[in-house]
């Protein structure tokens, strides 16, 4: 399946998360709308950029905006065809997913201890979203081993699926909430 082009789901969903990070509505993605989507987040977690902790999500958040901008073609202004475009690639590069899924367990992982709580999560839902959204019954998918927690492995096989994934059966499609 070279050179395929993305599903109506894919599309749909990746559709979904791109909306929510365009802060500003104009149909791109920019370097302004991610430090607006890791200001959300700052001040969800009652923290700003200043504390280590808020330095090192604000260091993930924009790192990821960098790559993005980069693997998009480096103009400054992403939009929703090319980010399609760029998932389009994933699948042929499954280290370049895991590590944007590492870095972003860690930002996802607040407390540091290894494994991302339904309150951490709920945090992201919100933060990306920019509302609250019930995600108990995500949560509970996407706990495949039923612990009440998300693992590191979890957490990565899931974020893969709903970057490079094609299965609307698939949690990880959840991620971000429902589609």
């Amino acid at each position: 399946m070279l050179g395929a082009m993305s599903s109506d789901f894919q599309r749909r969903k990746i559709s979904g998360v791109f909306g929510a990070m365009d802060h500003d509505g104009d149909g791109f993605l920019t370097e302004a709308d991610f430090r607006a989507l890791t200001a959300r987040w700052l001040d969800l977690r009652g923290t700003d950029a200043s504390t280590p902790a808020g330095q090192r999500l604000t260091g993930i958040m924009m790192g990821w905006w960098g790559t993005l901008d980069d693997a998009a073609g480096g103009g400054g202004k992403v939009s929703l065809d090319q980010v399609l475009r760029v998932v389009d690639e994933l699948p042929r590069m499954p280290g370049a997913v895991t590590g944007t899924a590492e870095a972003m367990f860690e930002a996802v992982d607040e407390n540091g201890d290894g494994v991302i709580s339904a309150a951490e999560y709920e945090r992201l839902i919100a933060a990306w979203n920019g509302v609250g959204t019930p995600s108990e019954d995500v949560f509970a998918l996407l706990d495949t081993d039923g612990d009440g927690r998300l693992s590191r492995e979890e957490f990565t096989r899931h974020w893969f699926e709903f970057w490079a994934g094609d299965d609307p059966a698939a949690p990880g499609s959840l991620v971000f909430g429902r589609v």
